[in-house]
Formats: C-alpha cells, structure tokens, sequence
C-alpha cells in the first residue's frame, strides 16, 4: 500500500522550517496486533519505494507474510518533499538542506503517528539507506531491535565526499543548469554525472570480466549502450533533486548530533542493538576497512563482507546477481532470529 504522512512544518536539524512537509511510503504484509513484526526499509540515493521491492517477497528475510515492512521515501526522491515537488518559496535551489537524522526523524514520525508503533524488528538499508539504518540505532536505541547497513557507513569518508563532489561538479556545469533555475533539464550534465557515476559502482573486475553488459538484466551489446543503460538509471531524477540527495550523502555524520556532539565513537557505542554490518568486499564507495572501524566500536555488532565483484552494485536487491541477493538475504534471516 503506498501513502502519503503529512508532517506539517517539519523543522530540521539546520533549524530550518521545511513547510507542508510529506513523506511517501509503501507498506507490504500487514501489522499484527502486538505491532511487534515490523521492518523498516528505506529508499537509497536516486531511489523510490518500488525499487526496493525486490528485496521483498514470499520466502525472503523480509516476507509480508511474517512482516509489516514500510519502505519511506528519502527527502529529495521525488516523491517525499523535495526541491521538484515543492512550491515557492521553497522550491528548486531554494529547497532546504537535508541531512540523514531529518529523513530518521520524519521516519519516526511515520510509525510513531501513523501506526502507533514502539518496536522495529530491525532497520535495514543499502548505501544512503545503511546510514540511515545506522542513524536509526543511535537515535532510538530503545526502539530498534536489530540493524542490518549494506554497502554504507555511519559517517561519509573524506573520499566518498570527493567522489560526489565531482558529480556535483559535472551537473552543475552544464550551461542549462543556470544556478538550478534551469526550464528543461540539463541533459549534458546528466550524461556527465552518469557517465562520472557508471565508472565507480563496480568493481574493475566487474568490468575486466565483461559483466557490465549484463547490466538491468539486458544482453548489451558495447560500452555505449551500459552507458546508455546507467542513465536511464538517474534521468528519472530531476537535477536539483539528485544533488538534494547528493548533498544529504556528503553531510552523513552519525555523530553530528547534540547527542553526541560530534564524538563519533559515543555515537557509534550508543547502537546497543544487534548489528550486521555487510560491505561488499570490492565496493569503492564504502570499502570494508571503513566499516571494520565502525564495528569495532558498536557493542554488539559483527562485519560480515559480501563477497563479490559488482562492488557498490552487489547490495542493492536486483543490481548484480542472484547469488548476492541470496547471500544478503540469508545474513538478513539470521539476523532476525
């Protein structure tokens, strides 16, 4: 079931207003009477609601049968309040900053107020969707039950800032983007960030071995069609959205926070929950070596490293292949023993 909650003036973290606020969501299975068999799954960079359904289904860790799922929509997807769908004043480049604890709090106010729910199952998550599943165990440790980030961190390293501030560079420079005020979108800039982009969500054995002709599940026949292929993938997007996004991305910091004011090993040692840290062992945005820190510091948290060749790509449901779906999904059943 897909919806809509009203959160009103939503203040963030900026102490910003964010006005009429919404966040979009879907829900699949259905919450028991207990309103103890919930899963919190949200959406990743450039992302919606029904991408996520692939991790979804009949037999699966995450199955409607046994499980309330709900899959909220980021801020800036498109669909939840963002710089595309929002009015004047606030609209286009003039669309509030965004970081991961506003997306955590708003998700809050979803199942608290909408559901009437106190206790999740577990938050799981891939990429942008991992830092929120971190965000979540630090900021409601009486809440979440469990933890699953796949493919992210709790903190953006000072090298995936980098990486993604050349994305931004390549959007922004199109001459149609005129400071985002730009009347069609700007298609030069899209091609660009998507070529920048295609070229670091694998692994180089990924493309040494010719998989990326595999890529959405077609027979492609060169490197221009993948491309070609890859775009597709964000041109969904409207640009001042993608860098909305980009920009929650880059100021991921689980310890900024007055909780922790800024000390990221309290922020981490506050996640008391069971956790499952799952990097993929050839992902270049978040690689294992940036997550075994993190673990070391979370009380009851183990690292288990997917062992794969699509990179960032292997933990996204659906992105590589049958095996890695299968290898997640089993560490994910485990976990929710």
């Amino acid at each position: 079931m897909e919806g809509i909650f009203e959160l009103g003036d939503f203040r963030l973290q900026s102490g910003e207003v964010l006005a009429n606020a919404q966040l979009s969501y879907e829900t699949h299975g259905s919450l028991n009477a207990a309103k103890t068999n919930v899963i919190l799954y949200p959406t990743w960079y450039s992302g919606r609601h029904d991408d996520n359904r692939g991790a979804i289904g009949p037999g699966k860790a995450m199955d409607p049968d046994k499980y309330f799922i709900v899959v909220p929509d980021m801020f800036c997807n498109g669909l939840s309040s963002s710089p595309s769908n929002t009015p004047a004043p606030q609209d286009g480049p003039r669309f509030p900053r965004i970081n991961v604890y506003d997306n955590v709090i708003a998700q809050h106010a979803l199942l608290t107020g909408k559901f009437g729910i106190e206790k999740i199952r577990l938050v799981a998550g891939f990429s942008m969707s991992a830092q929120q599943a971190f965000h979540w165990g630090a900021l409601y440790p009486q809440m979440v039950e469990a933890i699953a980030p796949i493919c992210g961190s709790a903190r953006t390293s000072r090298h995936n800032w980098l990486f993604l501030e050349g994305l931004k560079c390549a959007l922004t420079a199109d001459a149609d983007f005129q400071d985002g005020e730009y009347q069609n979108p700007p298609a030069l800039g899209l091609k660009a960030f998507s070529t920048i982009y295609a070229g670091w969500f694998a692994s180089q054995t990924y493309y040494r071995e010719s998989l990326d002709l595999t890529f959405g599940g077609e027979a492609l026949q060169n490197m221009e069609e993948f491309l070609n292929t890859a775009h597709q993938v964000f041109a969904k997007n409207d640009a001042n959205d993608l860098l909305g996004m980009l920009d929650t991305w880059q100021s991921a910091d689980l310890s900024n926070h007055p909780s922790f004011n800024g000390d990221l090993e309290k922020a981490l040692s506050s996640i008391h929950c069971r956790a499952i840290v799952m990097p993929s062992e050839t992902d270049l945005y978040f690689p294992p070596a940036d997550n075994e820190l993190e673990v070391d510091l979370m009380p009851n948290a183990e690292l288990n490293v997917i062992p794969s060749v699509y990179g960032h790509l292997a933990g996204g449901p659906g992105f590589s292949n049958d095996a890695d779906d299968e290898y997640i999904d089993n560490v994910l059943k485990r976990l929710l023993l």
